[in-house]
């Protein structure tokens, strides 16, 4: 009886071994090192569980396509008017996944629309709108769940309206400056596309 208990004992004691051993996943699919023995001594002391991440909601997707974002009503009121010349730089989406679109003619003075939708947290999102509202006579208000400033002024040279709106919610900034090229509904119909 004496051997078959010793053995018995010893696959036990083997099992647990090769337990302790064994990775164990944590939320994030990487392994956890092996609890040193004060820590294995503390579980014994308490049965409560060590505290794990607290799960986080998905980021809202940046899109990639800027004639997508927009409604048929919008695109109608935008007719002609070239997307992403490269007269204007860099468009499309960026190394940051930051999406940039520019609506205007190389052949115009002044018509044009510029649009990034990027990823900005919110302390330094609020920071920055709030200074808009405070420095340089923005107005904010608090549609769609998030986060509106916009103010317009005449254009210096033409006898134009020039302007910027900026919209924030869930870490997400659409930044759109504009020249004499305001379409009804413009930022409305992207945080619909983004957020709906």
């Amino acid at each position: 009886m004496r051997p078959r208990l010793t053995g018995a004992a010893a696959a036990v004691v083997l099992l647990l071994a090769l337990t302790a051993c064994t990775p164990q996943a944590d939320g994030g699919g990487s392994a956890s090192p092996s609890p040193t023995e004060s820590d294995a001594a503390g579980a014994e002391e308490t049965s409560t569980p060590s505290p794990s991440p607290t799960p986080t909601t998905a980021p809202v997707a940046l899109p990639t396509d800027c004639r997508a974002i927009l409604s048929e009503s919008v695109l109608a009121e935008l007719g002609d008017t070239p997307l992403n010349d490269a007269a204007f730089g860099p468009s499309g989406v960026g190394t940051d996944g930051a999406l940039t679109c520019n609506w205007a003619d190389p052949r115009a003075d002044t018509t044009r629309l510029t649009t990034t939708i990027s990823r900005m947290s919110r302390g330094p999102a609020l920071d920055m709108l709030n200074a808009l509202a405070n420095d340089e006579g923005f107005s904010c208000f608090t549609p769609d769940g998030g986060t509106r400033c916009e103010k317009t002024w005449p254009n210096e040279q033409y006898p134009v309206t020039d302007g910027r709106t900026l919209f924030w919610r869930e870490d997400v900034l659409i930044d759109t400056s504009y020249s004499n090229l305001a379409p009804a509904g413009y930022t409305s119909s992207i945080v619909e596309h983004i957020f709906d």
